[in-house]
C-alpha cells in the first residue's frame, strides 16, 4: 500500500484546494491511499513558544503523519502570486524539532486550484525553493493547475468537472507510481 499525506493550504470550509484534495483522495488507484491532514490548528511559528512549550500538538500530529507517509501531496492556493502564509507556516513548523529529517528524500508533488486565469502556477513555482531546502524529492513529471476554478467546483468546494477529475486521476497515479519506483 502506498500512503500519501495530503495537505490543503487553505483554511476556508469551502476551499477549492481542499475540494481538489478530497477529489484526489477519491480517484487514487488501487493500492494507494491519500490521508488528508489538517493545518487548521497550527499556530503561527514563534521561537519563544517552541522554546517554552516545544512542538505544538497539531504539528506533532502532522509530523507523525508525514513520518509514516510514502509521499506528500501539497494542494496549494495562490495568494498575491505566491505561497499562502498559513501553508508556509505549517511547513516551517513541521521542519522543526527534527522534522527536517522527515522531508529529506520524501517524494512531494504540488497541485492547486485558483479562481484566476493562471491557476496556481506562481505558487507552485515558489514551493520549489522551499522543497529543495528541505531536501525533499520533488516530483516534477506532472503539473496540475486548475485555473478559473470557480467554474469547476460547486458552492461547497466539491470538484464537479469530469475532465479535471480524469486529469487528477492520471496525476495521482503517476505520482504514486514514481513513489513505488523509488
Amino acid at each position: 500500500m502506498t500512503r500519501i499525506l495530503g495537505l490543503s493550504g487553505s483554511l476556508r470550509a469551502t476551499s477549492l484546494n481542499a475540494g481538489l484534495l478530497r477529489a484526489a483522495a477519491e480517484v487514487v488507484p488501487e493500492g494507494v491511499t491519500i490521508e488528508i491532514g489538517s493545518i487548521r490548528d497550527v499556530p503561527l511559528y514563534d521561537g519563544d513558544l517552541e522554546t517554552a512549550e516545544g512542538i505544538p500538538a497539531a504539528v506533532q500530529r502532522l509530523q507523525a503523519q508525514l513520518k509514516v507517509a510514502d509521499g506528500l501531496l501539497l494542494v496549494t492556493p495562490e495568494y498575491n502570486n505566491s505561497i499562502p502564509g498559513v501553508f508556509k507556516n505549517t511547513i516551517d513548523w513541521m521542519s522543526r524539532g527534527g522534522g527536517m529529517q522527515l522531508f529529506a528524500g520524501k517524494p512531494v508533488a504540488v497541485i492547486g486550484a485558483s479562481p484566476g486565469g493562471f491557476g496556481t502556477l506562481l505558487s507552485q513555482n515558489a514551493w520549489l525553493g522551499v522543497l529543495r531546502f528541505l531536501k525533499a524529492r520533488q516530483w516534477l513529471e506532472g503539473r496540475l493547475i486548475v485555473p478559473q476554478a470557480g467554474n469547476h467546483f460547486d458552492a461547497e468546494g466539491n470538484l464537479t468537472d469530469d475532465k479535471i477529475r480524469a486529469t487528477l486521476r492520471e496525476f495521482v497515479a503517476g505520482f504514486a507510481e514514481s513513489i513505488r519506483a523509488g
